[in-house]
C-alpha cells in the first residue's frame, strides 16, 4: 500500500477511537496530533477554515463525543506524489449508531518533513449531496 493512502488508513483509525471511545488513552490524542503540522490548514465539511490551534482544540473536546462512532475510508487516490509530498483524494463514511450514515470527499495534501515523517498540510472536506 502506498505510504500517504496508509496514512490516512491509520489515521482515521485514531480518531474513530478518539471520537468513539470515552476511555481513550490522553496519548491517543497525542499521536493523532503528531500527524499534523504545524501549519496545518483545513475547509470543513460547513465550509469554516480550521489552523491547527483550531484542530488541537477540536480534538481534545472530542475523546468519547461519538459513542459508537464508525469510520470507513474508501476509494483513495493518489493524485500526484513526490518525495516531500502528496495529494490524496478519498471517500469518508461515518455512521453512529440509529443514525443514517454521512458521506463526504476529502482531499489531502501531505509534507514529508526533514525527518521523513509525513504530516498532513491541508485538508478539504465537501458533504457528499
Amino acid at each position: 500500500m502506498n505510504r500517504f493512502v496508509k496514512e490516512v488508513f491509520d489515521a482515521h483509525v485514531l480518531i474513530q477511537r478518539w471520537f468513539s471511545d470515552a476511555q481513550a488513552a490522553e496519548q491517543t490524542c497525542d499521536d493523532l496530533l503528531a500527524r499534523f503540522s504545524p501549519a496545518y490548514s483545513m475547509v470543513t465539511i460547513t465550509g469554516h477554515r480550521l489552523d491547527y490551534p483550531g484542530l488541537r482544540a477540536f480534538f481534545r473536546a472530542q475523546r468519547g463525543a461519538k459513542s459508537g462512532l464508525n469510520i470507513e475510508v474508501e476509494k483513495p487516490v493518489v493524485i500526484t506524489e513526490s518525495e516531500k509530498g502528496a495529494v490524496v483524494a478519498y471517500q469518508e463514511r461515518q455512521q453512529l449508531p440509529g443514525q443514517p450514515e454521512t458521506l463526504r470527499y476529502s482531499t489531502v495534501i501531505f509534507e514529508v518533513d526533514a525527518q521523513g515523517k509525513i504530516l498532513w498540510r491541508h485538508l478539504h472536506e465537501t458533504p457528499a449531496a
